[in-house]
């Protein structure tokens, strides 16, 4: 049976036949069976509680049918639990390289986008604990067993918790510094531009003399062309008199 991307039944097999020393073996597949199922969807909250809700249903039924004792039966569950938080843990490492990508291109922490990503990451182990929990009201008989196994793991604290926070204030750091460097670079521009700007104003002086220089000349053949017409005018009334 495979449900949400996950062979339960391979799970509840190997759940159902695991002995005192395969606990490693356990963590694995169920960290396996878990990232596995993560890759094969988008990255949401809701899947993941999907996610963990089925893999912690499927390592409940074999472990219902192992004949080990209860002290066992929650060393299993613990197992499970881990392999939970070691796919989970990659999730968190998956959304920080991601979100590392958009804030060295600048994108701001502020952005809704980013802000929303934060805040899912910030709740990944708040949901992994809750989707455990709810999955351990229908185990039945391995409710006390999951409950415990859970209340250690919240003691200890999960990977996925530590590499969350860790995340987040390593996001944080980066938002600030790539601010700072955007914030020198733009200062740098500003003070190039400051640095030449006398000779910028002196450049835009020398062209407006320039162009005042052109109007001057244009203008000087024009009145002297003016100037002779006045001047010849009365040699013209002279003659016409003596005409007459």
């Amino acid at each position: 049976m495979i449900k949400s991307g996950i062979d339960q039944d391979a799970l509840i097999t190997m759940f159902a036949e695991a002995g005192a020393k395969q606990g490693e073996a356990l963590r694995k597949a169920v960290a396996s069976a878990t990232l596995q199922a993560l890759q094969g969807r988008e990255l949401t909250l809701e899947s993941i509680k999907k996610v963990v809700k089925t893999v912690a249903g499927a390592a409940s039924m074999g472990a219902a049918k192992n004949p080990a004792s209860p002290v066992d039966v929650e060393a299993m569950l613990g197992k499970a639990l881990a392999g939970i938080d070691s796919a989970l843990l990659q999730a968190v490492q998956a959304n920080r390289k991601a979100l590392e990508q958009f804030v060295s291109h600048g994108v701001g922490l502020g952005e809704k986008p980013m802000k929303d990503a934060l805040a899912n990451i910030e709740k990944m182990e708040d949901t992994f604990f809750g989707a455990v929990a709810k999955a351990s009201k229908s185990a039945g008989p391995l409710q006390a067993p999951w409950e415990q196994a859970l209340a250690a793991l919240k003691i200890k604290g999960s990977d996925t918790g530590a590499q969350a926070t860790q995340t987040v204030e390593s996001l944080l750091a980066q938002a600030q510094t790539t601010l700072r460097d955007t914030r020198a670079s733009s200062m740098r521009a500003a003070q190039v531009m400051l640095d030449s700007y006398a000779a910028l104003v002196s450049g835009v002086l020398i062209g407006m003399s320039e162009g005042m220089q052109s109007g001057k000349s244009a203008a000087k053949p024009a009145a002297e062309a003016h100037g002779e017409h006045v001047a010849a005018a009365p040699a013209k009334r002279a003659v016409r008199r003596r005409k007459t």
